[in-house]
């Protein structure tokens, strides 16, 4: 019998095992039990605070894989916003609980959870992720009241040509660019994924080649490309 208090969404439990196995892959650390430890949290039938404490629990246990304990926070939104909100009431989202919930977490995540709110976006509407759409359409960059956007992903506004050209150029230019604090560490995986959608071996050779930051940049660049592709 299924249960319909089911809290973990099929395609994030992926995006976690691939991700976690291609860091551990490039930094040579043992991912498995880890990956374990956090779907069992991603389903955990608990409110989201209780699933915030768990998740920082068992990242203290890893230290290894540190940096990508934010990013995998955003997981824990995407996951939370399509599955777990779906046992709440319907306006849930709206609530004084979940806007003291988010005044609690607003130093936590990164940016890429607009991306994975984007790529959702997409495979509802039935199109494909491209980055002029992303910055116009869905982050509104040209508008005067979303100029905090503007500010923060203005590296990729400004440097949207290299979605077009290859993972080296991506990664040459994040050596010499400039960029803001919040796209420091997202630019080459967010760039390599518009330029790329479909991961294949090449691109991860490529990533582990010319990034300054492998094993982060490849596991990134898997967790968005897996996030995209299994549905």
């Amino acid at each position: 019998m299924t249960s319909n208090r089911n809290t973990m969404n099929n395609t994030v439990k992926k995006t976690i095992t691939a991700s976690l196995a291609k860091f551990g892959e490039v930094n040579k650390a043992a991912s498995v039990e880890l990956t374990h430890k956090l779907v069992a949290v991603f389903e955990t039938d608990a409110d989201f605070m209780d699933k915030v404490e768990k998740f920082d629990a068992v990242f203290d246990e890893y230290p290894k894989f540190e940096e990508l304990r934010e990013v995998f926070f955003d997981l824990l939104m995407i996951n939370f916003f399509t599955s777990d909100v779906n046992k709440l009431e319907e306006d849930y989202l709206e609530s004084k609980e979940w806007e003291a919930i988010e005044d609690e977490t607003i130093d936590r995540g990164t940016e890429l959870l607009n991306l994975l709110l984007y790529i959702n976006e997409c495979h509802d509407e039935q199109i494909k992720p491209e980055l002029e759409d992303f910055l116009k359409e869905f982050l509104l960059v040209d508008e005067d009241e979303f100029q905090d956007e503007f500010h923060i992903y203005e590296d990729l506004i400004s440097n949207q040509q290299l979605a077009e050209t290859s993972i080296q150029e991506i990664c040459e230019n994040a050596k010499i660019l400039n960029l803001a604090e919040e796209m420091q560490e997202l630019f080459v995986p967010f760039m390599s994924f518009f330029l790329q959608p479909v991961a294949s071996e090449q691109a991860y050779k490529d990533l582990e080649k010319y990034s300054n930051n492998k094993a982060f940049d490849a596991s990134v660049y898997s967790l968005i490309t897996n996030f995209n592709q299994t549905r």
